[in-house]
């Protein structure tokens, strides 16, 4: 496999590997011969190390490093997310996919001149910032000619390199087996003896040959395996510790230097070495026995060799090592190692080294490692001897555990810190990391009355934060579908923020006063804190954290236009800032823009890049806008299926708004597809939830009469009319005006019915919301059929018709084709456009090309290297027939 690989990057291709195995099966072999035969290519190598694992992107430092010219040739924010997070520049903490899509352009810029193979053994033992990133890399390879090939130990997890190809290395078979192990015993021993180590090791080689040399002659007459026999990954590590006894007390000092150093600098460990009074002598009787060589780099014979060293040695032992090595690390080339060493060297508290621990916190996160920040913050903490000051740098400790994705253990250090004596603003903020945690974890009725206690802890304390608190608050009502008016009433007893409100102020005021009052009072402050949002001098931070809650205002208050605008700027934020765990829900409210401006084409391309992106980045996105494009489109089994799926994740994550609008798009389909009983029970099941901000009320209003209306059920959609009525003429706005306009005639009859229609149609037609007009036009056509208008009907069915074929709403298509057929009217056979044979992210390519984005702008917003565009592109001309960009532009 490894071969195969080799060949396909010699001639153009890609690809990655993890090779899984226990220790001592022979990954680092395999390795070792790939690199071999990898002649004429270019080869990187590093190795994970497990006292680096706290480190932010250590890993990636030590396999970037030989490269790093070719940085400059990558586009701006991923050579300044790459320099930043390596410790190169200054600047704000970068997105670690950013970081992830710069590697890429690295190794594929660096494979230019000839090709590039990268090979991490131990990646269980990178930090999880380089793994993350590698493992992004590794996933987005396409035509660089460059290969990624990963070691990882059994059975510790990587789930960073889940999804990529693997290799599962296992014991040699039965007599190979044998064959080796009678070669690396010193005489002949007894058949049952070998067949019964052969069976306890399983075939692992480095079992086989290193534990035989820790027995003795009679152990090995009298067989192998007693009772208490450890794990197979003790007992190699015990054949290790009792060859390191019978070395000189100076080569076990150097040895255990050596493996207290992750750097792999030889330097350092002379100089530690001398600090210790050992002497270059010392070195002899480890290379002798094979464990250890300092030449370029330090290397053990065996990851097991480094653990065994570090395990034989005593405590003190140990903190003598960290201690001298702290000495000799430069405090301005690598204050936080420096720190990291000062901090294992220390039994007691040490505010000195507490402090330093501190300051290499603010430089991981600075570099965008929040793991590595949180990893400092919670050694700083054990080091702190002020009950005050320790409960602090818990506290800080568990937001930065929380920052980087680690729940549990954020809890943890929480209740370390509120055991401590927190004043009355730390306290406040801890119970907000609590709500905040929560809500993370399970988007439930957990978080909403965790958050509205804590802002109201803050009200006296910060009222800006109290105020972010509360609309949090609200917004986690929201999604759970529970304490919706108690924290709206919440909201509107908290003080007023200090100074004029700005954006996310009027949001708060405006959904406080919808929630107590009712709609048409909230309606008139919500369209200021739209206003404020598409302001040029809105801040970014402020668009990015509330750019969706204003997106979905600008829904819910039938503002196209607004909507519109504001989906493509919360996008834009999000990919400026590559904030990837902001794009998908950005992606999906423009997906759902896009749907309704009848561009399904364009959402489905953006419902492709959420997949890309949830892809990459391991994190399941629950898919709002794919959910409503498919029932859109109307393709009856996809978009089932695509429901199930959704319904399954909101049911698990307790989302009760997005039931409601999996509910609202399963009787928006039944519409599209003429069975008017199933998508009013669709209608009124989702109807049957609690009211929330956004898409789904109104949106669930409009389909249940349009059902209950086609069912004769006069009374049930005249209830429903008078809700949206409210909603509609609170809003003002001609789509406003003209859907309530179309439910009205539904339930109208002669001239009546007709002018309302008219009106509807007007309305639209001064919209973008191509969909719903089109259904207006259906809709009137139907009902002039049953009029016995014929010709009239056929007039407004082949608009509607038309309108439906040409933006792919299958299903409307469908029922608008019955229906000019029961009018006499016979059909062209007609498909909707197509983009011929290419593939969803060819088609991707295409539009963004068309829009203008050079390879590179392209690679990034698809997560692609430019050499992979280029490769996609020929393909395109190919299948195109065309040689260039300006006729793909034609």
């Amino acid at each position: 496999m490894l071969d195969r690989l080799l060949d396909a990057v010699r001639w153009g291709g890609s690809g990655a590997l993890v090779v899984r195995g226990e220790p001592g099966v022979g990954k680092t072999a395999l390795l070792d011969h790939m690199v071999v035969r990898a002649s004429g290519m270019r080869v990187l190598r590093a190795a994970g190390v497990q006292s680096e694992m706290e480190l932010a992107f250590a890993g990636l430092h030590q396999l970037c490093a030989p490269i790093l010219e070719s940085a400059d040739r990558l586009p701006g924010h991923q050579r300044d997310a790459l320099r930043t997070a390596l410790g190169l520049s200054g600047g704000e903490a970068p997105n670690r996919f950013l970081v992830g899509l710069a590697a890429l352009g690295l190794f594929a810029e660096a494979a230019r001149e000839r090709p590039l193979v990268c090979v991490v053994d131990d990646a269980q033992w990178l930090d999880r910032a380089s793994a993350l990133a590698l493992g992004f890399a590794a996933r987005r390879l396409g035509s660089e000619s460059v290969a990624i090939v990963f070691g990882v130990r059994e059975p510790d997890g990587t789930p960073e390199l889940t999804g990529l190809p693997e290799l599962a290395v296992a014991g040699l078979p039965h007599d190979e087996a044998r064959a080796l192990l009678s070669a690396a015993l010193p005489g002949r021993v007894d058949e049952e003896v070998l067949d019964r180590i052969v069976a306890e090791t399983q075939g692992n080689p480095l079992a086989l040959l290193e534990l035989p040399r820790g027995l003795t002659a009679a152990e090995l007459a009298g067989g192998f395996g007693l009772p208490d026999a450890k794990g197979l990954t003790s007992r190699i590590e015990e054949s290790y510790r009792q060859r390191l006894s019978t070395l000189p007390t100076e080569t076990r000092r150097l040895l255990l230097v050596a493996a207290a150093e992750p750097l792999g600098e030889p330097m350092l460990v002379w100089r530690a070495a001398e600090r210790l009074g050992i002497g270059v002598e010392a070195m002899t009787p480890a290379t002798a026995a094979g464990l250890l060589q300092i030449a370029a780099q330090v290397r053990f014979r065996h990851p097991l060799v480094r653990s065994a060293v570090y395990r034989a040695a005593s405590p003190k032992e140990r903190r003598g090592a960290h201690r001298v090595l702290a000495a000799v690390t430069d405090p301005d080339v690598d204050p936080d190692r420096r720190a990291w060493h000062a901090a294992q060297a220390t039994t007691g508290p040490d505010e000195d080294v507490a402090t330093e621990l501190e300051r290499s916190a603010v430089r991981a996160r600075a570099r965008g490692g929040p793991a590595a920040a949180a990893a400092f913050l919670e050694r700083s903490a054990e080091l702190t001897q002020d009950p005050a000051r320790r409960a602090e740098r818990a506290l800080a400790a568990a937001q930065a555990k929380h920052q980087a994705g680690a729940p549990d253990a954020a809890r943890c250090l929480l209740s370390l810190a509120m055991a401590g004596p927190l004043d009355t603003l730390q306290r406040a903020l801890a119970d907000l990391l609590r709500a905040q945690i929560a809500f993370a974890v399970r988007r439930g009725g957990d978080a909403p009355p965790l958050l509205l206690n804590a802002a109201k802890q803050l009200e006296p304390l910060d009222a800006r934060l109290a105020r972010e608190t509360h609309l949090d608050a609200l917004s986690a009502a929201w999604f759970a579908g529970t304490c919706v008016r108690e924290a709206a009433e919440a909201a509107r007893a908290a003080p007023p923020a200090p100074g004029p409100p700005d954006a996310a102020d009027l949001l708060l005021e405006g959904f406080a006063t919808r929630f107590t009052d009712g709609y048409a009072a909230g309606a008139p402050r919500l369209k200021q804190a739209l206003l404020a949002f598409r302001s040029p001098d809105l801040p970014g931070a402020v668009g990015l954290r509330w750019g969706w809650l204003a997106c979905i205002t600008a829904r819910d208050l039938w503002d196209d236009e607004g909507w519109e605008v504001l989906a493509t700027r919360y996008v834009e934020l999000a990919r400026d800032a590559g904030a990837l765990t902001v794009l998908p829900l950005a992606l999906s409210l423009r997906i759902v823009v896009h749907s309704f401006l009848g561009e399904l084409s364009a959402a489905a391309s953006l419902t492709h890049e959420v997949e890309t992106i949830s892809e990459a980045t391991g994190n399941p996105v629950v898919p709002y806008g794919a959910v409503l494009l498919a029932a859109w489109q109307g393709r009856e089994a996809e978009a089932d299926e695509v429901m199930s799926a959704a319904t399954r994740q909101l049911v698990q994550r307790g989302e009760g708004v997005g039931l409601s609008i999996a509910g609202w798009a399963r009787a928006l389909l039944a519409n599209s597809l003429g069975r008017s009983q199933d998508a009013l029970a669709a209608a009124e099941q989702a109807g049957d939830r609690p009211a929330g901000v956004g898409l789904a009320p109104w949106g669930v209003l409009v389909e249940l009469i349009e059902a209950a209306a086609r069912r004769g059920m006069v009374e049930r959609a005249t209830a429903a009319l008078g809700q949206l009525s409210e909603a509609t003429r609170a809003s003002g706005t001609e789509w406003a005006l003209g859907v309530e306009a179309r439910s009205r005639a539904l339930m109208s009859e002669d001239e009546t019915a007709e002018r309302l229609y008219g009106e509807a149609i007007d309305r639209l037609g001064r919209t973008r919301v191509r969909g719903e007009l089109a259904r207006t036009h259906l809709l009137y056509g139907e009902w002039l059929r049953r009029e016995r208008r014929r010709r009239d009907a056929r007039e407004q069915l082949r608009t509607a018709h038309e309108m439906f074929t040409t933006m792919g709403m299958e299903a409307f298509a469908e029922r608008a084709a019955r229906e000019l057929q029961a009018t006499g009217q016979r059909l062209s056979s007609r498909t909707a456009e197509t983009s011929g044979e290419m593939t969803a992210q060819e088609a991707q390519i295409v539009r963004l090309v068309r829009e203008g984005l050079s390879n590179s702008e392209v690679g990034a917003r698809l997560f692609l290297s430019p050499r992979t565009v280029e490769w996609h592109l020929r393909r395109i001309f190919s299948k195109l027939q065309i040689t260039s960009r300006k006729q793909l532009l034609r």
